[in-house]
């Protein structure tokens, strides 16, 4: 595994993070070398490790990950077991613990976990219940002495976990981008919506995702929505409140006058009687215009999806694509349309803002990595530019994690690009906000993802999970995730239509802030950094 390089000078820039950490430098890096650990693989047992707490839980299995054993933990009533090793590191400085896992049982019940050489660094193992996979999982800690210990711990009744080819390398993995989608917070506020801290005060829900440790902020815009919402003026404001707050925004493009996904990539009205050419030419002007805005307002904008969800293409149907079968020939005259339309957002994003990163962002994750690959084969083959790949992943929707890991390491290594998930969500609950008359998008027990319930717990740890999973992913090309839309709570007037404002929000049970406007600090507190200080007013903002 090739751990988090030191983030490039243009991304820093970009997004503002330079400043927030002090990587180790490459060649120190390299200096340094591996740690030597006794029996990685547990090929020779439980040689080199030692077992504290309820050592009959703790035992040596067949069939590891890339080897004959593993180690697992199996907890059949309360208690808890740690399974560790003493290492010797190389040198002082930043080093990565990095082991194959998977896990079950309650929420948040195994750790892996670094002690005696820095201040306590653990990382939860994601449940892997759903199909029973395996993932790479990386815990980042900063050694002040060399004499380090390393392990596994497990917790609670019917709790379980198995581990793999372990290894401990120089260097850092973290979660870049940690983001919110807040697009629908204008109209909301505009209706009435209130949020409050969880002593029940007024809060600027931008601030508080800034406060909580968020970096990026996500909105969409469309061409002339019918309610004029998430058009160029909204945008400008809302990218006004996140550059205040401290974070970046990520502009998503959808060239349409509403929604757009695998399901809907529709033509603006004010497009629709144009050719390609004159599309593709209205596309770059609506391209400009809105950077250009932006810049002018001093907004600080690190990245810009051009197109949102477009696995079938864009603008259909000029530039559709999933009319053709992976095998069974390709539409050229779509796919180049597809391609001009791409190139145009693309190159007029650069003609305003050359240090932003582009997006090119797909979704399906569960309809296999060969029908991601084909799709960017098809837009490399024709030279589209692009910096970033962007992936929606809901895990009740799009497949396990190690499908998403499997997706973050082909793409970035098969195409050479870093990867983030622009979208992610799960439920706190499953019952509906009494005050919406429209029923949930995930409302039943059977559409959970397994090992993460509808609780505040639940969708914190399957948010980060989602986090960890990216950014440890084999390769080291993940830089984070993005939460969609965790400020769309539930108020009349602010409804999935645009067109409609009797419309319902389906969306409220996977808010971040509860039915009566409340922050919920579980899924918030996922927003923290992982290294440095808290940001501040996080902990005042707690006793509000």
């Amino acid at each position: 595994m090739h751990h988090r390089r030191v983030l490039s000078r243009s991304i820093a820039a970009a997004t503002g993070l330079g400043l927030l950490v002090a990587m180790i430098s490459p060649a120190a890096a390299s200096a340094a070398g591996p740690a030597a650990l006794a029996n990685p693989g547990f090929e020779s047992g439980l040689t080199g490790w030692t077992v504290s707490g309820t050592a009959s839980a703790a035992k040596i299995e067949a069939d590891g990950h890339d080897s004959a054993h593993r180690l697992t933990h199996y907890l059949a009533g309360p208690g808890s077991v740690t399974t560790s090793q003493k290492v010797r590191l190389p040198a002082t400085g930043w080093f990565t613990y990095t082991a194959s896992v998977k896990s079950g049982g309650p929420v948040g019940s195994s750790t892996l976990r670094v002690s005696g050489c820095a201040i306590g660094a653990t990382t939860t193992v994601p449940s892997t219940e759903a199909d029973d996979s395996w993932l790479t999982l990386a815990v980042s800690f900063r050694a002040l002495t060399r004499n380090c210990t390393i392990g596994i711990r497990t917790t609670g009744a019917t709790a379980w976990a198995s581990i793999d080819s372990v290894a401990v390398n120089p260097g850092r993995t973290e979660r870049e981008i940690r983001g919110a989608d807040l697009s629908s917070i204008p109209r909301n506020e505009d209706k009435g919506a209130e949020y409050l801290t969880p002593g029940r005060r007024a809060i600027d829900p931008v601030s508080a995702f800034a406060l909580a440790g968020a970096n990026v902020g996500r909105l969409k815009v469309w061409v002339d929505p019918a309610d004029g919402y998430n058009d160029l003026d909204d945008v400008v404001a809302m990218g006004k409140r996140i550059t205040r707050s401290g974070m970046t925004v990520l502009v998503d493009f959808h060239y349409s006058d509403r929604w757009t996904d695998p399901g809907a990539q529709g033509v603006p009205a004010a497009w629709a009687d144009d050719t390609v050419a004159e599309m593709t030419a209205h596309l770059r002007e609506h391209t400009v215009q809105v950077l250009t805005a932006l810049k002018k307002a001093k907004v600080s904008v690190g990245f810009v999806q051009v197109g949102n969800e477009i696995n079938p293409g864009m603008l259909w149907p000029y530039g559709q694509t999933w009319d053709v079968v992976p095998g069974d020939g390709v539409d050229t005259a779509q796919w180049d349309s597809l391609a001009g339309f791409l190139t145009a957002g693309s190159t007029a994003v650069k003609q305003v803002l050359p240090q932003a990163k582009v997006i090119l962002h797909l979704t399906n994750i569960n309809n296999g990595i060969g029908s991601l690959t084909w799709w960017f084969d098809e837009i490399t083959a024709r030279d589209v530019p692009f910096d970033v790949i962007g992936l929606s992943y809901y895990s009740y929707w799009h497949g396990s994690f190690a499908d998403l890991q499997e997706a973050v390491s082909v793409l970035g290594d098969r195409y050479d690009k870093d990867v983030i998930v622009v979208e992610t969500a799960y439920p706190f609950t499953l019952a509906d906000d009494p005050e919406s008359p429209w029923e949930n998008t995930i409302d039943l027990p059977a559409e959970l993802t397994a090992g993460y319930p509808a609780t505040p717990a639940g969708q914190a740890a399957n948010f980060r999970a989602v986090q960890d999973v990216t950014v440890a992913a084999p390769g080291g090309r993940g830089l984070g995730a993005i939460y969609w839309e965790p400020a769309w709570t539930s108020v009349a007037g602010a409804g999935w239509d645009p067109a409609d404002p009797t419309s319902g929000n389906a969306w409220e049970n996977q808010a971040m802030f509860d039915y009566d406007g409340r922050m919920l600090v579980p899924a918030f507190s996922q927003f923290l950094p992982d290294f440095g200080t808290v940001p501040p007013g996080w902990a005042r903002l707690l006793r509000r």
